[in-house]
């Protein structure tokens, strides 16, 4: 059956996680991970966007103007989102080379040029018991945006974090426990 709405998923619930790179990788998408990851907890209401930014150049035949084939020049994959707890380990994420300290009975972080901090991530994302689980064993937090200090609104700290091939070539995995996933797909 082609139209089937118990197949269309909602991502309702989830959580963004790093490690140091090289942490043990996920297998499936619901064993617990490593006690290396650590939680980024509450995200925006916008959630974490998946982007692929793909360059394509298209060449043109002499003959009648005509492109022929096209060659991809660049992919690059991104996860983008706006954490919304401020915690020690999203400061950390946030202003990469830079650590969360004791302060006497307090708290600081000396904020230093940004380093290459190269991480593994997940995203769990989860709709009632079906979950995707995304992988990348090589990101890096490449783009900050503008972190708010208003009235009424959250204090956020939008990152994107860019995947790099790992070890295998792949710049993530996916697993779910979705059947979905395995229909129209030949064995």
């Amino acid at each position: 059956m082609a139209l089937d709405a118990a197949e269309v998923r909602v991502a309702i619930t989830g959580e963004l996680f790093s490690a140091p790179r090289g942490t043990t990788a996920p297998t499936d998408a619901s064993s617990a991970l490593d006690a290396a990851f650590v939680g980024h907890g509450y995200v925006s209401e916008d959630g974490v966007t998946e982007n692929w930014d793909d360059s394509v150049d298209n060449i043109i035949a002499w003959q009648n103007a005509t492109t022929v084939r096209a060659a991809r020049t660049e992919s690059t994959l991104t996860l983008a989102c706006s954490l919304i707890q401020t915690r020690g380990s999203n400061l950390e994420l946030f202003y990469p080379g830079s650590q969360v300290e004791a302060n006497l009975t307090e708290w600081k972080i000396d904020v230093k040029p940004a380093t290459s901090d190269p991480r593994s991530f997940v995203l769990n994302v989860v709709d009632g018991s079906d979950i995707i689980r995304i992988y990348i064993g090589n990101g890096e937090l490449t783009e900050r945006g503008e972190v708010p200090y208003q009235s009424g609104d959250a204090v956020m700290y939008p990152v994107t974090i860019t995947a790099y091939p790992d070890d295998n070539g792949n710049l993530m995995q996916k697993f779910s426990n979705s059947s979905a996933w395995g229909e129209d797909i030949g064995s």
